[in-house]
């Protein structure tokens, strides 16, 4: 019930992260059939070009070697090795060729629908395929019906088909047995490239449906609910509340590093709550006053605290403290039209040390 409701749920079309994440994983779209017509459209191709010289090839030598059978030395186990010997490789020069282009005609037809690529992770073994229950639903599951809907699918088409393609040729291989020998094979390849065009067909309209199927199983099954989506989202711009995290621990470094430069400060600029300006003012470094701290309300009063421990002094200037708070950033040097302002406070510190 639970995965029932959990797939219901899945509304939304996947994002491109869940598909580059689940090609990743090697988990993409793929039909088994379509290898599988590739290789019978190569063996129909092969038959059809080198089929009827293969078959003359092939009884022209079993034929020799049983009408000289009984010459052929049976006496040792090295005389039987021989024996095979020549058989296997005599066979061998004809299915070995046939063999390498199936298996190239399969493996390109996988390649196409999708980039090879290693994937280690599907290769580990997996004990929840163990499972009966997760077994069971692979066999009577959706997937299970529409795999052997596609296996009844194939023998019902190939057996139409081929009873269709033998029906007009059967009584030629009727006639076979009243034929000389050497029309048979000839008689033989034609009825074998008709059954294989048959074949051939029923299998491309199976593969063609498989393919188209296999493509949209794979998407139904990579969408997502909203839920997934907006976690995702999440994910990529990163969670508000671990932003907004950082953010306080860096405003909180921020103001710790601020309030250990206010004891170096040269004055507060301030008004009597809200705003408090610290600058710095070392004409052999600075070319002019710089901000070393500035903040409003708690933070202004906890600079004017820390200010008044340590003897810095502080001019309460309500326009001038709301200016620079507003006009110049921390570790900035004042722009010159504060400097009138600011050195006017300068000097009535320097008179007052004197």
């Amino acid at each position: 019930m639970s995965e029932a409701a959990d797939k219901d749920a899945k509304t939304e079309e996947p994002t491109e992260k869940r598909i580059r994440d689940s090609v990743e994983k090697g988990q993409t779209a793929f039909s088994r059939e379509l290898p599988v017509l590739a290789s019978l459209l190569a063996f129909t191709a092969y038959f059809a070009l080198s089929g009827r010289e293969m078959a003359f090839e092939q009884a022209y030598f079993l034929g020799r070697l049983l009408e000289h059978a009984s010459t052929l030395p049976m006496d040792t186990p090295v005389d039987a090795d021989t024996l095979f010997q020549q058989v296997f490789i005599g066979v061998g020069k004809i299915v070995a060729p046939l063999m390498f282009l199936l298996m190239a005609a399969g493996f390109a037809a996988s390649a196409s629908q999708n980039d090879p690529r290693l994937v280690l992770e599907r290769i580990k073994p997996k004990f929840s395929r163990l499972s009966l229950s997760s077994g069971r639903q692979r066999v009577f599951g959706k997937k299970g019906f529409v795999e052997f809907l596609k296996a009844l699918t194939k023998f019902v088409l190939a057996t139409i088909l081929v009873v269709i393609a033998v029906r007009p040729v059967a009584y030629h291989l009727l006639d076979t047995m009243f034929q000389h020998p050497a029309m048979v094979t000839e008689t033989m390849a034609t009825s074998i490239f008709s059954i294989l065009i048959a074949i051939c067909l029923a299998m491309f309209v199976i593969a063609a449906f498989d393919l188209v199927w296999s493509r949209f199983s794979w998407r139904r099954d990579l969408r997502m609910t909203k839920q997934e989506i907006k976690d995702e989202v999440k994910q990529a711009e990163g969670d508000p509340m671990v932003k907004a995290r950082i953010r306080a621990v860096a405003r909180g470094r921020a103001q710790r590093r601020m309030m250990k430069e206010v004891p170096t400060a040269t004055l507060i600029v301030a008004n009597p709550t809200h705003f408090a300006v610290a600058l710095r003012y070392r004409p052999e470094i600075d070319a002019a006053p710089v901000v070393v701290a500035k903040g409003v309300d708690d933070i202004a009063l906890r600079i004017r605290e820390i200010a008044e421990a340590n003897g810095v002094p502080v001019f309460e200037q309500v326009e001038l403290a709301r200016s620079l708070y507003r006009a110049v950033k921390m570790d900035q040097m004042i722009p010159q039209a504060f400097f009138q302002a600011v050195a006017e406070l300068i000097r009535i510190i320097y008179e007052r040390t004197k």
